[in-house]
Order: structure tokens, then sequence, then C-alpha cells
């Protein structure tokens, strides 16, 4: 067990090492454009100008930032795969379907209830439990603020909301599976063995309360964070999830082998970064599968089902 976790902490430790300087390069590099080019800080201002044509109204701000934002992100993305899932096209997204001859094309009946069910969610659940979040922000006197969190400050801050939701998210899904909770809740979401990005948020009210909503919101809610850090991370959390319920491995995306596998199994990785299922066992099966072998960035036009095959069936 000390051997795993020694693993799993540097294995967490290079990607998270990684991803940070690269990020921060680009994101230097990026301020530094701004900085020079516009003759001042862009996003300081931005905000300034947005919060004086808002006339401070706070609670305007917070439903614009937590909720039409990350939801037009949402929506906006997942349009571009509906099309795809719908029409079969472009080939360009198609050609990367993970779990071949499957939803091909999609079937209609099915996504206009997980689309009904979706909007439900968000309309009725999630953009609710933004109410008492919204005092709760109010009461760390932080998250209106007229002066910007610094980018350095931004990062410790997304580490932070990423770690919170592996935790919740891990063990609430985990806790989901069980018998008698995954009959009456957590099946629902379950009737796509194949998943699409929609059917992220497709899902059992008290699911969608529990393990979809609460692990994304209580990392702000711990850190006292501006709206503009929240409006970023629930949109970046929206965004994620679709990508690992998107059912194609495309160039440059995060890999969603890990989380279209547990579609496919059912008892395998619960989780959203892999660190816990490694800790707990609960990616063995994934880990002897050719889709762990394809569970990486893709960096070629090629896709990861023609360059990393499934081995032949034996009938065959």
């Amino acid at each position: 067990q000390g051997k795993k976790l020694s693993d799993a902490l540097r294995i967490s430790a290079y990607v998270f090492s990684t991803g940070l300087l690269v990020f921060t390069a680009l994101v230097n590099s990026a301020s530094w454009f701004m900085q020079n080019i516009t003759l001042g800080n862009f996003w300081q201002t931005a905000w300034l100008e947005f919060y004086d044509h808002m006339e401070g109204d706070e609670w305007t701000i917070f439903l614009i930032g937590a909720a039409l934002v990350p939801a037009l992100a949402f929506w906006g993305f997942n349009g571009i795969l509906l099309v795809a899932d719908i029409t079969g096209k472009p080939t360009f997204i198609t050609r990367y379907r993970i779990q071949l001859g499957k939803n091909d094309p999609v079937d209609r009946k099915k996504l206009y209830k997980a689309i009904y069910t979706a909007l439900g969610n968000q309309f009725f659940i999630s953009f609710p439990m933004l109410v008492p979040m919204f005092y709760i922000m109010q009461w760390w006197e932080n998250t209106f603020s007229k002066e910007l969190p610094t980018f350095q400050w931004f990062l410790v801050e997304l580490s932070i909301f990423t770690v919170v939701e592996e935790i919740l998210f891990y063990y609430t899904h985990r806790l989901a599976h069980h018998p008698v909770l995954y009959k009456h809740i957590h099946k629902k979401h379950h009737e796509w063995t194949a998943p699409i990005g929609v059917v992220s948020i497709y899902a059992h009210p008290i699911e969608h309360i529990v393990s979809n909503t609460l692990p994304v919101m209580t990392g702000p809610m711990i850190m006292g964070s501006h709206i503009v850090s929240i409006s970023a991370w629930f949109s970046i959390a929206l965004v994620t999830t679709s990508i690992s319920h998107c059912g194609y491995h495309l160039p440059l995306l995060p890999s969603p082998e890990f989380h279209d596998f547990h579609h496919l199994k059912f008892n395998q990785c619960y989780g959203v970064l892999g660190v816990l299922d490694f800790l707990h066992g609960t990616d063995k099966m994934f880990r002897q599968t050719k889709a762990f072998e394809r569970h990486k960035v893709l960096l070629s036009l090629t896709p990861l089902s023609e360059s990393i095959p499934e081995p032949p069936k034996k009938d065959e």
C-alpha cells in the first residue's frame, strides 16, 4: 500500500508539475502580450468595466458568472458534438469514435430524453443551488472584489478545486454503485453504455446534486473565490466532463478513455483524475486493456483506434 501511495503521488506530481509549467509559460506569454500590446491590464480593465456596467449588482454578476457563462460553454461545446452525433459529420470528429459502431447515428429518442433531462437538471437543480452558494460567497467578502486575483493564485485555486472534486466525486460516485442506490438512482446515468457529451449531466436529481454539482461547488466555497475564478472553474469542469463523456478521442484534448471505460464496464474507473482509482485498485481491469494504452493525449491525426486497435476476437 505504501508503494502504491508513493507511485500515485509521484505520477500526480509529474502530471501536475508538467501541466503547471506548460500552462504557466503559455499564460505568462499571453499576459505579456496583452500587457504590452493593449498598454494596460486587459483583464482587470475589462472586469472593472463590466462591474461598473452592472452597477455593482452582485446577484446579477453572480448569475452571469456562475450560471450563464458555464451554461454557454457547456451547450456551445456539446452543440458541436451533437451535430456529429446526429449527422455523422464532420468526419474529422466521427473518425475518432472510441466505441466503434455505437451511436452511429445516435438514437434520437434517447438523445431527446438526455437533452430534456440535462436542461431540467440545470434549470431546476444547478441554478437553484447557486442561491445558498451566493450568500456563502457574500460572507467571504472577496467574490465581488474590484481587484482580480493574480494568475498564480488562480492556479493554486484550480489545483485545490481539482483535488476536492476528485475526492468528493470518487466516493459519492462509488457509493452510487452500491446495489441499492444504483438500482434507484445511478442506473439512469448508465443507460448510456456508450456515452455522448450531453450525458455528462444526464442523471437522477439526487445524483446530480450529490455527485455532479456539490463536488464542483465545494472548492470555491471553501476558498472564498472571486466570481471570475468561479466562472472559469465551472466552465472548465463542465467542458471537461463533456469531453470525458463525448465518445470521441479527439486530437489535443484530454483523453476520455478512462470514463468511457467506466460506462462500458460499470465497476472500473470511478474518479476524475484516476489517482484514487489507482490507490483503491478500481482501475486494475482498465490497466490491462488497449483502452489504457490509448489513455493519453492524441498528438497526431491518426485515430488511436487505428494505431492501437483492439485485438481480434478468438472466433475471428
